[in-house]
């Protein structure tokens, strides 16, 4: 499989977790832990950064896909196929990436702000 493959997998699994995030027949310890993993996954702010050699990636191609892993096994199957289905026919497009992205950028900025304050004051 080529890396791209892999990655565009990666991806719609991401997406199959926010939808079943979404859904009310989650469980809410699934939808915790989905929410965690959806939110490091569209993360521009990695626990170790990109640009120190090997270990930068090891959380993108460790930490990722063990916590999406570890959240399927607490989601129900049918409530997967069913997401699965709709990632299948739905197409992502980049506009939206960029919305998600944008998003969570506003919230670390907020974050960051907050803790300068809390700091100065």
């Amino acid at each position: 499989m080529k890396l791209q493959d892999r990655v565009k997998q990666l991806e719609n699994e991401v997406f199959v977790l926010y939808l079943a995030l979404k859904d009310p027949r989650t469980p809410w310890y699934a939808k915790a832990l989905a929410g965690i993993v959806v939110a490091y996954a569209l993360n521009p702010v990695d626990l170790i950064p990109d640009f120190i050699p090997v270990l930068g990636y090891i959380d993108d191609l460790i930490l990722v896909p063990t916590g999406i892993y570890l959240t399927f096994k607490l989601i129900p199957d049918h409530i997967l196929e069913e997401h699965r289905q709709k990632v299948k026919t739905t197409h992502i497009d980049s506009r939206t990436k960029w919305i998600a992205a944008v998003i969570v950028i506003l919230i670390w900025l907020l974050v960051l702000y907050l803790i300068i304050k809390a700091v100065w004051l």
